[in-house]
């Protein structure tokens, strides 16, 4: 998994974006790291607990889930497909969510969502097409697994907000740009737009501290 570093990007950026490469010597070193997955199922089940709702809450609703299999560290497909869903809404999942925790469970055991090494061979459009089939699972999701999980390297978010507000702070606008606008803006980034991303959330962080200073 290749690993960045500020002095690799700035030469790339300093090429094709000034004010990028600005935001980069201001920001400090780039700290995003991977933490790989040994399961995309059970990132994906992981990640469908949380949506929506807050990380404690989520912690207790996850280990009420594994709690029901206690032969395993965390269930397989087929185990949650044969659990009923009064069972797993009686552990805080929503309707919406078992619906989703068992549509995930169908496409893995298709394998649609393949395990990790069959994922790792697969580009980034390809993924998103795959995974976004499950139904509770969007492309935001997805590209947050593809950079915090699978380290690929240029990953735009284009509909988050965060981002979209440090495109706006870092280039001085008066209003934000739409998800089509940073896409064609961030073109010129590739193939490092998970960089760029990454340094545009933490153009939001150094206004909220020079608020406060």
């Amino acid at each position: 998994m290749p690993t960045l570093t500020r002095r690799t990007l700035l030469p790339h950026f300093e090429k094709v974006d000034l004010i990028m490469a600005r935001l980069i010597k201001e920001a400090g070193p780039y700290r995003l790291r991977a933490r790989p997955c040994t399961s995309p199922f059970k990132h994906l089940a992981k990640t469908i607990a949380s949506q929506q709702i807050s990380s404690k809450a989520a912690d207790t609703i996850l280990k009420r889930f594994v709690k029901l299999y206690p032969l395993v560290n965390f269930p397989k497909p087929s185990q949650v497909l044969a659990t009923d869903n009064q069972t797993l809404r009686g552990v805080g999942f929503s309707a919406g969510k078992v619906r989703a925790l068992k549509d995930l469970a169908r496409h893995t055991q298709s394998g649609l969502v393949p395990n990790t090494r069959a994922l790792e061979k697969l580009d980034d459009e390809d993924i998103i097409l795959r995974l976004t089939q499950v139904h509770g699972i969007g492309p935001w999701t997805v590209q947050m697994m593809l950079m915090f999980q699978m380290g690929r390297l240029d990953v735009l978010p284009k509909e988050d907000y965060g981002i979209r507000n440090g495109f706006r702070i870092t280039y001085n606008l008066m209003h934000l740009p739409t998800p089509g606008e940073l896409a064609h803006f961030g073109e010129r980034w590739a193939p490092y737009r998970s960089a760029a991303a990454w340094y545009l959330w933490r153009a939001v962080d150094l206004q909220t501290v020079s608020k406060i200073t």
